[in-house]
């Protein structure tokens, strides 16, 4: 079976011009944000359900644990910071550049994220279940341990990723692609198909692929 290679994201939108805006203790609940540029705020473990950022900057950013169900987040550049046992349940993440972030823990059930690359990022632990991922690139980025069960994964991007010891779990996948990923320890390979790898990559997890499809390999 054909699988055609993914559909590239689009960038973000931002004006020539920000707002520098300094956060605070302001109240972060239903907080609707545009045309800002944020720098150095700590946020750890503040309550920020549906909260909303458009055409901003975030650099040096962190979330730690901070309590976000239903965020909204579109044209929105991130530069380093710190996303640590964020909790984005049910938000929207649309065209979205970040890079240098470091999630451990994050919890992104249930999120949609569309248009978005992540790189030099570390989601390791992280959880994408039922998630719904659209034309994402996941780019030299450390996703060991990340749960991506149930999750529905469209024109979805893997290069030079760690994914040991992830689960893909009853994932589905449509015109994504791996490439010089580690895959070791792998949950749920089997789930695997409509994915494309080189030659290298897939022979790289031959076995992998042998257990999940229960195929015994013999001398």
């Amino acid at each position: 079976m054909k699988v055609e290679p993914p559909v590239a994201p689009k960038p973000p939108d931002l004006p020539a011009e920000l707002e520098e805006v300094e956060l605070g203790h302001r109240a972060l609940g239903a907080l609707r944000l545009e045309g800002v540029h944020v720098r150095g705020a700590d946020l750890s473990d503040r309550a920020a359900p549906d909260l909303t950022l458009l055409e901003a900057r975030l650099d040096d950013v962190v979330l730690d644990a901070a309590e976000a169900a239903g965020i909204r987040l579109r044209d929105v550049v991130v530069a380093r910071g710190s996303w640590a046992g964020l909790r984005t349940s049910r938000g929207t993440i649309d065209r979205v550049e970040a890079s240098g972030v470091r999630g451990t823990g994050a919890d992104l059930a249930e999120t949609e994220l569309a248009d978005v690359v992540f790189a030099d990022c570390r989601f390791d632990l992280a959880s994408f279940r039922h998630a719904t991922l659209a034309r994402v690139v996941f780019r030299d980025c450390r996703l060991e341990e990340a749960d991506f069960g149930g999750a529905t994964l469209s024109s979805v991007r893997f290069e030079r990723c760690s994914l040991a010891g992830a689960s893909v779990h009853a994932a589905s996948f449509s015109r994504c692609e791996l490439r010089a990923c580690d895959l070791t320890g792998l949950v749920g390979a089997a789930s695997l198909g409509g994915t494309r790898m080189t030659r290298v990559d897939l022979l790289g997890i031959a076995d992998l692929l042998a257990g999940a499809l229960g195929i015994e390999v013999v001398e």
